[in-house]
């Protein structure tokens, strides 16, 4: 089941989220969040009107997907960026698909033009995740981070959408 988070899923997505900071480089952080921060970041997503979703399986999030501004200036405010992340546990069961698709359809709802992803180059089932809905390369930042002992590139996909129908600056 896929849902709007709420404040007592955040101990479940800061879990998700710190596995992936701690043992991917799907995430160019070093350090582990705290309670706190994700609070924050819960309230900051909620007061600029940025969904959060949660796909819940056996009484567990199991997974969790957001967008947000691409970049803070307003000429951009038609380009989001968002992010899935999937619980180890619950890996390879479509919920990266469910949850990535719902998050497309409300940003084409709601006006949006283009749909941003940055994602590590080595991680392909992302790329392949991303190219089965749609997304195309957009390039890719060599040595655009540097985690565990390498360094990463960053490749960018985009989604363009519908857009909306009088597009205005802000």
């Amino acid at each position: 089941m896929i849902r709007f988070a709420t404040e007592t899923d955040l101990e479940a997505i800061l879990a998700i989220y710190n596995d992936a900071i701690l043992t991917t480089t799907a995430v160019y952080t070093y350090k582990a969040k705290d309670l706190q921060e994700r609070k924050e970041w819960f309230l900051a997503k909620r007061e600029k009107g940025y969904p959060i979703w949660v796909y819940e399986k056996e009484h567990r999030v199991a997974g969790f997907a957001t967008y947000g501004s691409f970049r803070p200036s307003p000429a951009y405010q038609y380009t989001i960026e968002h992010s899935v992340y999937v619980h180890k546990d619950f890996q390879k069961l479509g919920i990266g698909t469910s949850l990535l698709k719902t998050l497309i359809e409300d940003a084409n709802e709601k006006g949006y033009a283009t749909i941003v992803a940055g994602i590590d180059a080595s991680n392909t089932k992302s790329i392949y995740l991303h190219e089965k809905l749609g997304f195309s390369s957009a390039g890719i930042v060599h040595k655009a981070g540097y985690k565990f002992g390498q360094w990463l590139d960053l490749a960018f996909y985009e989604l363009l959408l519908d857009g909306p129908k009088n597009p205005m600056e802000a």
